[in-house]
């Protein structure tokens, strides 16, 4: 069974580089995963997050995605506990 919460950092990163991080992360998660938590940064601008939310709201393996615990976090649900 895999890690239950799995963190990436996408500091720094441009878009495509962070959707292939993310991707990467969604493709190995099994169901011991619940949680992807999500560290984009919030003081150069939104993009990041903004790309997060519009590209993978509706993404098969994800039931929802809602803010972190801070503004430079967001989490993906994949499932519930």
């Amino acid at each position: 069974m895999g890690n239950p919460i799995i963190t990436i950092d996408l500091h720094g990163l441009f878009r495509d580089e962070a959707m292939r991080k993310i991707d990467k992360a969604l493709k190995t998660a099994d169901s011991g995963t619940y949680q992807i938590k999500l560290i984009h940064g919030y003081n150069r601008g939104t993009s990041l997050k903004n790309m997060i939310v519009e590209e993978y709201r509706y993404h098969p393996k994800v039931l929802h995605v809602k803010p972190g615990d801070n503004l430079g976090t967001t989490i993906f649900v994949l499932r519930e506990l």
